[in-house]
């Protein structure tokens, strides 16, 4: 459970830091993009430069990606090793029974697992860099024209900041509930697979509930407030978009097009 990083904010001083959150939101979703186009050894070898050189830009330790990525590790290993026995064309390297290894299916293999890690590097980039609180604005900014349509942007940007405020704090509860199930004689590695998800049984439950009353409580106290939604409410936190987010996006611009034209 330490190594969750989602909803986890480092505090810094580094150029990463300071960037408007708007722009590294934009930033994310345009690498995300890009990361598509990374097809063949070039591509990503220049990719994970690119992130290498936003990692020392951002002046967060590399083993903290490393045991954030932990928590991935089987999503990725299953998705990798499905691509490297299920896919077919090319030269068969090997086979038994029905699964076959290829040329063509380890090839995809790679290219899927660069993809993982790439998506995921730039994701916890975008929230170990900046405070949950600002990125909810950011992305009610950014959704600021939907209102014309009547979309309820201040509350989807209200519901993403609580979502990742209360993630470490779940993650904490998860923890405490673990030891005091491991202090009443729970084992929860024992058995098979069907005996393991009951035994998260009485793991879910007091979570479940103590995540709706910290939510009754939480809705409680802003009533009691005075709180009326988005119509007229100013924000404690302003953006303030200067010329290097600009230029970041730019930059991200620049090598989306270079990957395009170096794609296969």
């Amino acid at each position: 459970m330490d190594s969750m990083i989602l909803g986890r904010y480092i505090p810094g001083d580094s150029i990463i830091h300071r960037l408007d959150p708007r722009s590294k939101l934009l930033g994310m979703i345009l690498l995300i993009v890009i990361s598509f186009w990374a097809n063949n050894p070039l591509t990503n070898v220049i990719l994970f430069t690119v992130s290498g050189i936003f990692i020392l830009l951002s002046k967060i330790p590399l083993t903290f990606f490393i045991k954030g990525l932990q928590s991935m590790f089987f999503l990725i290993a299953f998705t990798t090793i499905f691509q490297l026995f299920f896919i077919t064309g090319g030269d068969v390297l090997y086979e038994i029974g029905f699964i076959k290894i290829t040329t063509y299916g380890l090839e995809q293999a790679g290219i899927i697992f660069c993809r993982f890690v790439l998506i995921i590097i730039f994701s916890t980039l975008l929230t170990l860099t900046t405070m949950p609180l600002s990125l909810a604005t950011a992305v009610e900014s950014l959704l600021g024209p939907l209102k014309r349509f009547k979309v309820p942007v201040h509350e989807i940007g209200l519901m993403l900041s609580m979502s990742l405020r209360f993630v470490p704090t779940l993650m904490d509860d998860t923890i405490r509930i673990m030891n005091a199930q491991k202090a009443r004689g729970v084992d929860f590695g024992e058995g098979n697979i069907v005996q393991k998800v009951k035994a998260m049984i009485p793991i879910l439950i007091p979570l479940f509930a103590t995540s709706l009353k910290r939510a009754d409580s939480l809705a409680t106290a802003m009533e009691a407030r005075g709180y009326q939604g988005g119509h007229g409410r100013s924000q404690y936190r302003q953006l303030s978009w200067m010329r290097k987010d600009s230029v970041a996006l730019v930059l991200v611009g620049i090598l989306g097009l270079v990957l395009f034209l170096l794609k296969s």
